[in-house]
């Protein structure tokens, strides 16, 4: 056994492990509670109040544009929409990491989700609330929000069914809703764990209000499997759907640069991209100060960085596409807008700064050593998040400031409302996410002893069947001779 596993730790082709074998149920549960329990340190603090401070930009933001109306925005004509539809397109496309690894992987039986599969998902109902407050507020009177959606209304008004905008309303919507369920699901068991590992009476009564009066048993177990099933088979799709809807935006009009069918598997793969940055971005300082390093490993980081790598390709083909469409159309308005404007135009700074980080910079992780580097694979997320919102900068801002007619062209810039209002939501993101960690186990730890077990079952079955071949070449060996 001792040079099985010096030969597994010298081997390259072997997989290293998901969680190291030395835990057992007890030591799992005490590192992934250890956390929820102890007082919070002056890091968080620090963090929280960070993240409260820019919060309250948002406050004051979406005050201030509720008081004066969204003429305080850098909106002008032509560029009707601007930086608000970027941030809610950027914050869209962050929230689709979460689904796919909670349920297109949980399909595919991948292991290797269940230690960030909670990280993702929380991510998702976070990013997916703050893109929800562009659109809002972009309407300019968002108290008549409701007016969205089908109802027998006095007023005889009807939504425009063939209007991509309002498709938006129902695809972020149903993405939430079903986001939420999928995360709180899953959030049951570790809930009654809280519940029965509390150490006041308060927290066993709110643990165990949200716990929904979870035991444990075999039909608790029954149901919870199928109904986390069910919420996997009906979140795959919309990995797919949401950000399609959100491209269709832009593809069915006939603006150049928008005008593409290219968008729809573009944009997704665009969000699946940054969504997995922005979980490196966050799970690496937190496995961290977590102490969670036995259980969210080099080897979940790894795969996380090789599907940055693959999609990285993805958004790479999608420019090159966009490029070789423009010129083989022969369209000028196509030529002037991927060719002279994007590129060589008054925002050429924003496009140029879009190639590095979204195509230079996923090649770094074909190397192993970047792979796993810590520090390399932390600040390329961050990077790769910073070109994809230069990325909807540039789809937005260039396709509309200069449009088909050269009298009506006009640069845009964005105000401190714009600025205020897109740097609060980070703060809402940041707020929203300390307070999880910090009162929800940031590891799903049914799964995580799920998985530990079978694995356990899978090596002994393994060895086993080692040693009973062993056993059976001795014999016909021995009957040799």
């Amino acid at each position: 056994m001792a040079e099985t596993a010096a030969h597994s730790a010298l081997d390259p082709l072997e997989p290293r492990e998901l969680v190291p074998p030395h835990h057992d149920d007890r030591s799992l549960n005490e590192t992934l509670l250890d956390y929820v329990w102890q007082k919070p340190g002056k890091g968080w603090f620090m963090l929280f109040g960070i993240s409260l401070c820019l919060l309250s930009l948002l406050v004051i933001g979406l005050t201030y544009t509720v008081a004066k109306g969204i003429g305080t925005w850098g909106n002008n004509q032509p560029v009707s929409w601007a930086l608000e539809i970027v941030n809610f397109v950027w914050w869209v496309g962050i929230g689709h990491a979460g689904t796919l690894i909670s349920a297109i992987l949980l399909l595919f039986q991948q292991k290797w989700r269940t230690s960030i599969n909670r990280f993702a998902e929380a991510m998702t109902l976070f990013a997916v609330m703050c893109a929800g407050l562009f659109p809002l507020f972009h309407t300019g009177r968002p108290w008549f929000a409701f007016w969205l959606f089908p109802y027998p209304s006095t007023l005889g008004a009807w939504p425009q069914f063939r209007s991509p905008l309002l498709w938006d309303v129902f695809a972020i919507s149903t993405y939430l809703t079903v986001s939420a369920l999928f995360w709180y699901v899953g959030l049951i068991p570790d809930l009654a764990a809280l519940r029965d590992s509390s150490k006041t009476k308060l927290q066993r009564i709110l643990y165990g209000i949200f716990s929904l009066g979870w035991r444990g048993s075999g039909r608790h177990w029954h149901n919870y499997k199928i109904a986390y099933l069910l919420l996997a088979g009906i979140s795959t799709p919309l990995v797919v759907s949401v950000h399609t809807i959100v491209s269709f935006d832009f593809a069915v009009s006939l603006l150049p640069g928008w005008h593409a069918t290219i968008f729809p598997p573009y944009f997704v793969a665009g969000a699946v991209f940054s969504g997995f940055a922005m979980v490196i971005t966050l799970i690496v300082p937190a496995r961290k100060y977590m102490g969670l390093r036995d259980v969210i490993t080099d080897r979940h980081l790894e795969n996380m960085n090789k599907v940055i790598l693959a999609t990285g390709l993805l958004v790479s083909y999608g420019y090159m596409m966009e490029h070789f469409i423009a010129w083989y159309s022969q369209s000028q308005f196509e030529i002037w807008t991927f060719y002279v404007n994007r590129a060589r135009g008054p925002y050429w700074p924003v496009y140029w700064l879009m190639i590095a980080c979204n195509v230079i910079t996923p090649n770094i992780f074909w190397f192993k050593k970047c792979r796993t580097s810590i520090p390399i694979m932390w600040v390329a997320s961050i990077l790769v998040n910073i070109g994809m919102w230069c990325e909807r900068f540039i789809i937005i801002v260039t396709s509309l400031h200069q449009d088909f007619l050269p009298s009506s062209w006009d640069m845009y810039a964005p105000t401190w409302v714009d600025w205020s209002i897109y740097i609060g939501t980070l703060g809402l993101f940041g707020t929203l996410f300390l307070l999880f960690l910090k009162f929800i186990p940031a590891v799903a730890i049914s799964e995580v002893k799920e998985m530990q077990l079978e694995l356990k079952h899978a090596a002994h079955a393994a060895h086993a069947g080692h040693a009973n071949d062993t056993g059976a070449a001795g014999t016909l060996t021995h009957g040799a001779h």
